[in-house]
């Protein structure tokens, strides 16, 4: 019997936020708290920049995804305090929600909101799309800055010494909020070639290559758009904006 991409979804999220929570204690009982300004190093302080970028937009979701703005800023204080095991966490939680029906379509569905606080057709005067593709066109701009002034202010980042317990725990945790933005990216692009060269770009340069796509995918939509859209895949986008409409 073929496994479901729901249960592997389900599977994948489930581990992914074991490991976080385990690389979490066991850091904390080894090397103590993390507010400590030694930890603070040049290329911490970048990583710090990089993985908050990174969380703008799972951060983005949550706010769209949530029917109150209440709860949706509870998931956001979440999020910036815990990382991705605010991110597994409330991505299980609603695929453990799915119906059966919606398991075979499991990303759509989780990436669908469950209240449409825009509407199909965009009614604000300034289009939240254009809003969305200077903001994160500003983010990947302080990012790249970021990156050079370290590079060029610290030198390179393959240095044994920055590699301390608490930038370990800070990488595995950036990077499971990577493999959450890849399957996005995954279910996104339209052939495997596309997905593994964006998710390559998005190991290697992070929250850099997380700003571009997004604006590419911006620039996909109209202004009048709603931009909870670009959310999904060109043929998917039709559904959803039906959707919006019933819920």
């Amino acid at each position: 019997m073929a496994i479901s991409l729901a249960t592997v979804l389900r599977s994948l999220f489930a581990v992914l936020g074991s490991v976080m929570l385990i690389t979490l204690l066991y850091t904390i009982f080894t090397d103590g708290l993390p507010f400590r300004l030694d930890l603070l190093t040049p290329w911490m302080a970048a990583t710090l920049v990089d993985f908050y970028i990174n969380i703008v937009p799972i951060a983005a979701w949550f706010f769209y995804k949530e029917s109150n703005w209440i709860s949706a800023a509870l998931w956001i204080i979440l999020l910036a305090c815990f990382g991705s095991l605010t991110t597994c966490g409330y991505i299980l939680l609603h695929l453990m929600k799915l119906s059966t029906k919606e398991s075979e379509d499991p990303i759509y569905y989780v990436l669908l909101g469950h209240s449409n606080k825009y509407g199909v057709v965009n009614k604000h005067k300034h289009s939240p799309v254009l809003i969305a593709r200077v903001l994160f066109s500003a983010l990947g701009l302080l990012m790249l800055g970021t990156l050079l002034y370290t590079l060029f202010t610290d030198g390179s980042p393959f240095r044994r010494e920055l590699f301390t317990p608490w930038m370990m725990a800070t990488l595995i945790d950036f990077y499971i909020n990577v493999t959450a933005l890849s399957v996005w990216v995954a279910y996104k692009e339209s052939s495997w070639i596309s997905a593994v060269v964006w998710i390559v770009l998005l190991i290697c340069f992070g929250s850099i290559t997380t700003c571009v796509y997004i604006i590419l995918q911006l620039w996909q939509l109209t202004s009048q758009d709603p931009i909870y859209l670009v959310l999904f895949k060109s043929g998917d986008r039709a559904e959803s904006r039906c959707e919006g409409v019933l819920i």
